[in-house]
This record gives structure tokens, C-alpha cells and sequence, in this order.
């Protein structure tokens, strides 16, 4: 495998500091931070945010782009719609700058060695996974993208799923301008799953920190993530790592790849196969022994993403394909906190007057 060259619109996901952090989004930023902590990454590297400033300025890309988000009529869903989809066309029409492209393609042959590795192409946007407003699964993934021609084409992509409809209005509900929101790029060695998921470092139902919840699927873990189909379910508890519960479901698709067309194909799995565990309990212990370390190292709940690489050999082939935030029970637990300290505070209050007013 070759290294990455350093360069002024890519950073090396096992080379990158903290302070690239901001440049690189969420999602690459979580990548990085993770191979610092020696968990099981596929390679890859990180397209920054100027790379995406740097097109935006090109050809008066930013100014029309600027023009056509004041015109939007926020909360008419036909507006917002049209106006992204010419948004997004301005983006992808352009062309890139040419010492942005030409840092790709070199990153991209040199995690490559030749231009057949398939990669998948992530967006990472600066704002994802903030405390208090989740830009999960606004922006767009490219599986199976192999060559550099189509890895270029798709970090353009990526950069124009910023200005989705869905990623407009969200923005706008939550008082953020368009600006606030960057775009960083991941490109990833793509994993063959034999099986994939996600995992929670908490009950997503009843928000129990003393259990690790596992939906798990054959194939490519986009499915699962995006609740196209319904996953095997495994609950463990986190201390003693003991499978307490397990839902197996009837999956009769996977997501997986066609090496020959070099893309991702929905193939039916055959009858005999569908009522089979996904991931065998030695592999479920494993996935959850690794979200457990991941939630340790990065000091909260942890909604991980997940592989079972066909390439690498057992007890080496859970791979992390992204980590971040659990979000849903933390906001409910900063909102518990601040309902509480103004109640306690309002008492408070009430017994200090009269002493202020005696004063």
C-alpha cells in the first residue's frame, strides 16, 4: 500500500492531527480519530472543506448558488425542491479546479497501486452530529465507485448533497445558514461485507447504558442503516459481553457486490440461507466488544457502523466504518438537566426574595 502524498486538499485518515479536525468534517474527522486509537479502519483519506470552498469560488459558482438560497421559499416543499435540484446542477456542471482534481486522482492511485480499488465515496460535513441537531444520512454515500474518474464525479456529488431539499429545510428549521454548513469528502477502501450493521452503546428504546443493542444484515450494512430491511437483533450486556436477547429475522435480500458491472446490486438470498443468524455469536461479541472500547475512547454513546470484512481472516475482519454520538438519548438527557437546574433555580429564587427584599 502505498502513502498517501501530503497535500494542500488531502489529509491521510492515519495521518491527521486534531487540528485537521475542522477540515474535514464529522465523519472523516471520527475515521482519523479512531485509527489514532488502533481500531480496525479501512483505508482511506479525507477531501477537505477547501477543496469544497476552493469549487464554490470557481466560475462564480458561489455567488448564483448565494442568489438562488435567498430565492428559496422556505417551507414550500415545490420551491425548495426545484430550487436545490438547480443548485445542485450548478455544482456538478462546473468544473473542478484543476489542483483540486489532480489531488484526488494522486490520493486515489495511491491507496489504489492502479485504477481498479473500489472505494466508497462519503460526504462528511462540518456540521454533522452537532449536540443538538443531527445531519446524519442528509448527505449522500457512494459505494463500489472504482477508477478516478468516478471517484471525482462523486465527491462533486457529495458536495452538491449539501443542497438537497431535505438538507435545506433542516438547516433552516434549525437557524443555520447555508454557509454554516461545510462539505469534507471520505474515500475509503471498500469493504466486501459478508455481513454488516450497526450497533448502539445503549438501548435506543429505553435509553439502558448497561446494554449494547446489534441490528445486523448479510451484505453491505446500507439497508440496515437506512431501514430498508428488517435486521437480525442481538442484545448484549456490556460488562460481563453476554448475549441476553436475539431476534433473528426472515432477510430475503442483500446488498452486494458486482464486481464484473463494479457497483452495489440487491441480490435475493436463496431460501435455504434467510432464517440463518447474520453474524454467529463469537462475531456478535466481537462487534460488541469493539463498540464498547470506541464508546470508552470517545466518552459517550456511540451509533457505530460496522463490517464483516470477507478479505481479512477471523478474528481480524470487524471493521468500523464510522462512529459518532448517540443523539436522540443525549439530547433528552441535556433537556432532563435543564429542566431540573431551572427548577432547582426557581426554588431557589423563591427562598432568596424575601431575604433580598428584608436587605
Amino acid at each position: 500500500m502505498l502513502r498517501v502524498p501530503d497535500a494542500r486538499f488531502i489529509v491521510a485518515f492515519d495521518r491527521a492531527s486534531e487540528a485537521d479536525s475542522v477540515r474535514m468534517g464529522g465523519k472523516c474527522a471520527g475515521l482519523a480519530r479512531m485509527i489514532a486509537a488502533g481500531v480496525n479502519v479501512p483505508n482511506g483519506f479525507a477531501i477537505t472543506t477547501d477543496a469544497y470552498a476552493e469549487h464554490l469560488e470557481s466560475g462564480r459558482l458561489r455567488s448564483r448558488v448565494e442568489a438562488l438560497m435567498r430565492s428559496i421559499d422556505i417551507g414550500n416543499v415545490d420551491d425548495e425542491e426545484e430550487k436545490s435540484s438547480e443548485i445542485r446542477r450548478l455544482i456538478m456542471s462546473a468544473a473542478m479546479p484543476a489542483g483540486v482534481e489532480a489531488e484526488i486522482r494522486r490520493a486515489y492511485r495511491a491507496i489504489a497501486e492502479d485504477d481498479d480499488l473500489p472505494v466508497a465515496v462519503r460526504s462528511s460535513a462540518t456540521a454533522e452530529d452537532m449536540p443538538d441537531a443531527s445531519f446524519a444520512g442528509q448527505q449522500d454515500t457512494y459505494l463500489w465507485i472504482v477508477g478516478e474518474d468516478d471517484v471525482v464525479e462523486r465527491v462533486k456529488a457529495c458536495w452538491a448533497s449539501l443542497f438537497n431539499a431535505r438538507a435545506i429545510s433542516y438547516r433552516a428549521r434549525n437557524g443555520l445558514g447555508w454557509l454554516d454548513a461545510q462539505m469534507g469528502v471520505g474515500v475509503q477502501k471498500m469493504v466486501d461485507a459478508a455481513a454488516a450493521g450497526v450497533a448502539m452503546t445503549l438501548d435506543p428504546i429505553t435509553g439502558n447504558r448497561t446494554r449494547i443493542v446489534i441490528d445486523a444484515a448479510f451484505g453491505l450494512g446500507e439497508p440496515v442503516v437506512s431501514g430498508e430491511i428488517t435486521p437480525d437483533n442481538f442484545v448484549v450486556e456490556k460488562v460481563m459481553l453476554e448475549i441476553l436477547k436475539r431476534k433473528i429475522a426472515n432477510k430475503d435480500r442483500e446488498l452486494v457486490a458486482d464486481r464484473a458491472a463494479r457497483r452495489t446490486v440487491h441480490k435475493v438470498i436463496e431460501a435455504s440461507r434467510r432464517a440463518l443468524p447474520s453474524l454467529s455469536d463469537a462475531q456478535v461479541i466481537a462487534v460488541a466488544r469493539l463498540a464498547k472500547v470506541l464508546e470508552k475512547s470517545m466518552g459517550c454513546p456511540q451509533d457505530v457502523e460496522w463490517a464483516i470484512d470477507r478479505d481479512l481472516p477471523d478474528g481480524e475482519n470487524v471493521v468500523i466504518l464510522q462512529s459518532r454520538p448517540e443523539t436522540v438519548w443525549s439530547r433528552k438527557k441535556v433537556e432532563r438537566e435543564k429542566t431540573y437546574a431551572v427548577g432547582i433555580e426557581g426554588v431557589l429564587g423563591a427562598l432568596l426574595s424575601p431575604l433580598r427584599v428584608k436587605q
